[in-house]
């Protein structure tokens, strides 16, 4: 009977291990995306989505699909917003099996046009495990102020960025 009991703790225990190396595992994604925007590593950025990823960035764009999700990042990071420094806050991961999703909260400060801005806006993720890697499933940005750093967001249009 102790034996029993035994296997099933250490069972119970093997399963909380993995959930929390799962949920580490997630975080580093997400903190790895902000570092390779933050660098203006584009080749790995994309190498954070699955095959089939989605991202939708609001009235920035949404696409699906790896190389699409490449080429959007190609345009904007390197056309649109040639420096941006990017701050992620309150990372909150759920995991279900090979399956999870997180939200955060986003502060960057990039250069639009010429100018500087002020951006502040919330990330909802799906993530998914394929072959032992976590992966970006879907990525929605909800922003919050997109503004120039000269006006602030203590007005009624808040989204100036990108339009």
């Amino acid at each position: 009977m102790a034996t029993t009991d035994l296997e099933k703790r250490v069972q119970t225990l093997e399963a909380r291990v993995q959930e929390l190396e799962d949920r580490a595992a997630i975080q580093t994604l997400r903190f790895r995306y902000h570092e390779c925007v933050n660098e203006m590593r584009l080749a790995p950025l994309a190498e954070l989505f699955a095959d089939d990823a989605e991202i939708d960035f609001a009235h920035l764009g949404a696409t699906k699909g790896r190389d699409k999700i490449r080429a959007f990042f190609q345009k904007g990071l390197s056309e649109l917003v040639p420096f941006v420094k990017q701050f992620i806050h309150n990372h909150i991961v759920h995991v279900q099996g090979d399956n999870g999703t997180g939200l955060s909260y986003l502060f960057a400060t990039p250069v639009y046009k010429g100018e500087s801005y002020l951006v502040a806006g919330r990330f909802d993720d799906e993530y998914v495990k394929e072959n032992g890697h976590w992966y970006f499933k879907k990525v929605k940005l909800t922003p919050y102020f997109m503004v120039p750093l000269k006006e602030g967001w203590a007005q009624e249009d808040r989204i100036k960025m990108g339009r």
